[in-house]
């Protein structure tokens, strides 16, 4: 947990009817994610200690399902993240691809609830002609640090590539704009809103994608909520929730939100 943050909350008292009662080891989960991954998640600007977006709405919707409480919280940039999952100082990550490394820190709960696009961002007025990954020897990249695209592409990267990993989006963005790398690699929807609040025009996506990975929500193996109780409890809800289809209403609704925050409050009149 956060310094001073206990996992339990206070104890659900018994229901006879509804969703299942928090137990009394597990009274409270703490959940974070990517903080820059908008429509799926990002900061909320009135309380840039939670985080707001579609996985956020998602584990809201988990949260009712298993009766125990999610609280969303910002703990850091993506790279830590993953470092306080793998302490176990919180207790799930809303959205992360599979990787072997992660399995041996956290549990993937199937089936996943989304698939995303990576793509290469380049200058728009590059003359990279990518049409497979061999095209990108030689040319320097960047991401954000710890970022997965698949291990395929993971494993092909680190053997061939040559890849800067700095803090945050924005600064790849810049880092590219500035000439520093000849190419970016992110996620097609957060990187195009991304450049949106930040009115950028002159960086493109190219064609095809890099990989198309699957989202999963994952649980700590130090959570002192990950007992077969609670893992089967989040499996059903998850099987409940996908089968619904329920990210897919909810992103269109986060989107619209994004847009509304990125142009700001309107001027009085």
């Amino acid at each position: 947990m956060l310094a001073g943050q206990p996992h339990a909350l206070a104890q659900i008292p018994p229901q006879s009817s509804g969703p299942p009662v928090a137990t009394e080891a597990c009274t409270g989960l703490l959940a974070s994610g990517n903080p820059q991954y908008p429509p799926y998640l990002w900061r909320d600007p009135a309380d840039e200690n939670r985080l707001i977006g579609a996985n956020a709405d998602l584990m809201q919707l988990l949260s009712k399902e298993i009766g125990v409480p999610i609280a969303m919280r910002y703990v850091g940039p993506w790279g830590r993240v993953q470092e306080e999952a793998r302490a176990g100082h919180i207790d799930l990550i809303a959205g992360a691809f599979w990787t072997g490394p992660r399995t041996e820190y956290m549990d993937y709960f199937h089936p996943p609830f989304h698939n995303t696009r990576s793509v290469i961002w380049v200058r728009a007025n590059s003359k990279i002609n990518y049409t497979r990954w061999n095209d990108l020897i030689g040319l320097q990249g960047v991401t954000v640090i710890n970022n997965s695209f698949g291990e395929a592409f993971d494993r092909f990267a680190k053997q061939s590539l040559k890849i800067t990993q700095v803090a945050s989006l924005e600064q790849a963005i810049q880092m590219l704009r500035r000439s520093r790398a000849d190419y970016m690699i992110y996620e097609d929807s957060p990187g195009q809103a991304f450049l949106a609040k930040l009115n950028i025009g002159d960086v493109k996506m190219l064609s095809p994608a890099v990989a198309n990975e699957n989202l999963f929500l994952t649980l700590s193996h130090k959570s002192a909520c990950n007992s077969g109780e609670i893992r089967g409890r989040i499996t059903r809800a998850m099987i409940k929730l996908t089968g619904q289809k329920s990210l897919e209403a909810l992103l269109e609704n986060n989107i619209q939100l994004w847009r509304q925050q990125s142009l700001g409050p309107k001027p009085s009149q």
